[in-house]
């Protein structure tokens, strides 16, 4: 079982500079997010993506603006030449922090701007923006309690986020008789990971040993269990301090998986380097850049370009 982590404890920061020193992830308990606009949203997710494809395609994603629908298997990893991988088992919805249109900031990043939202399902964007909401309430919360650990005040630490580049991935997984991956091995790329586990598990993180492991999540209590998780700029924040750490999806049921994650990521103009003495040698993380880098790349005909850029994952582990 990955650490359990009380929000409404007094050690909040204890426990979870003890839980990201050692693999990276928690369970968050007590977090003040109603279990029921967690469960609206994932009751929503079998109606958006039983669409017909003629309306996917009119709401799918481009190059010129990654909002939308993403299709079945359009993704493969792409850090280093993975020719011949089998792409990745999902289908998602892809949505940013809602900028408004006549925001001087949304000529600054290509990744800013308004969303776009099926009109087959008006519902969706308020269950969205409910679940959405309380996780930006949580996130601030957990990043307050990471501040002193850090070196820096609460207020320095919020004004990093006020435009911030953060977004969410609504997902299906298929079911397949082949247990096929869902999302390869990776590392979060961002600051933090907010997810509510599905039903039947499906997530496996790797252990500093290389184990994988399915985190159990703990029942009872007055909310749903959230899964939080070290992204590689926290790890660059930190200097190495916390872990980013590897994790997949694999979908081992014949029904298919349903999930939302949300991902914290600062402001475009915010430069990530380390508050704390680095394990080894860092470049600078501009965040506007690289997340727009790791954007381009995910279309399958582009290759990561030679940067200097430093994604955080500082020594070997």
């Amino acid at each position: 079982m990955i650490p359990v982590v009380d929000c409404a404890n007094s050690d909040l920061t204890t426990d979870l500079v003890e839980a990201f020193t050692t693999i990276g992830f928690a369970t968050v308990v007590n977090h003040g997010i109603d279990t029921n606009v967690i469960e609206e949203l994932r009751a929503m997710l079998p109606d958006l993506f039983a669409l017909p494809d003629e309306d996917k395609q009119q709401l799918q994603i481009t190059p010129d603006n990654y909002r939308g629908f993403i299709p079945l298997g359009f993704f493969t990893p792409n850090r280093t030449d993975h020719s011949g991988t089998a792409p990745d088992q999902y289908e998602g919805y892809k949505l940013h922090w809602e900028c408004p249109p006549d925001e001087p900031v949304t000529h600054a990043c290509p990744l800013y701007g308004p969303n776009r939202w099926p009109p087959q399902l008006p519902a969706l964007r308020t269950a969205v923006e409910q679940y959405w909401e309380a996780c930006d309430r949580l996130s601030r919360h957990l990043m307050d309690a990471l501040a002193g650990p850090l070196g820096v005040s609460t207020t320095t630490m919020a004004s990093w986020f006020e435009q911030p580049l953060t977004n969410m991935t609504l997902l299906r997984y298929p079911a397949t008789s082949q247990q096929r991956t869902g999302i390869h091995p990776h590392k979060d790329t961002n600051v933090i990971t907010l997810v509510a586990p599905a039903p039947h598990g499906g997530l496996d993180i790797q252990t500093p040993d290389g184990t994988w492991i399915e985190p159990s999540i703990p029942s009872g209590g007055p909310d749903l269990p959230l899964i939080v998780n070290v992204g590689e700029m926290l790890e660059l924040w930190s200097g190495g301090l916390f872990r980013a750490t590897p994790h997949r999806v694999i979908n081992r049921t014949v029904e298919p998986r349903y999930s939302f994650p949300y991902f914290l990521v600062p402001n475009h103009s915010v430069t990530i380097t380390p508050l704390l003495p680095a394990n080894r040698s860092t470049e600078p993380m501009p965040v506007g850049a690289v997340t727009t880098e790791v954007w381009r790349t995910n279309w399958p005909d582009q290759r990561p370009r030679s940067t200097q850029f430093d994604l955080g994952t500082l020594g070997d582990r």
